[in-house]
């Protein structure tokens, strides 16, 4: 005898709130997953768990910012802008100009 497990369709408030994580979370709701009841509820499970991206998460940190300035004064150099945006660029600023 055949076990055919059938999908469960997904319901609109389901739908409604992933699309509301994906939003705060700045990830994707794939397809693949809207697709199963189960699936959804799964990636809805996970992402709630997450701590929302925030632009302030972006930033560089004071420590950050107050190195990057005193090893450009040392240096006789600018911190480039775009570094006070982002993290990630005034860490690679920083690593190039010890």
């Amino acid at each position: 005898m055949e076990s055919s497990t059938r999908a469960l369709p997904v319901t609109p408030k389901q739908i409604a709130y992933a699309r509301s994580l994906a939003l705060r979370n700045r990830t994707l709701l794939l397809w693949e997953v809207q697709q199963d009841r189960r699936s959804l509820s799964a990636w809805i499970e996970v992402q709630a768990r997450l701590k929302p991206v925030s632009d302030m998460d972006r930033l560089p940190t004071s420590k950050q910012v107050a190195f990057a300035e005193k090893l450009a004064r040392i240096k006789r150099r600018a911190v480039p802008d775009e570094c006070f945006r982002d993290k990630g660029l005034m860490s690679k600023w920083i690593d190039g100009n010890k």
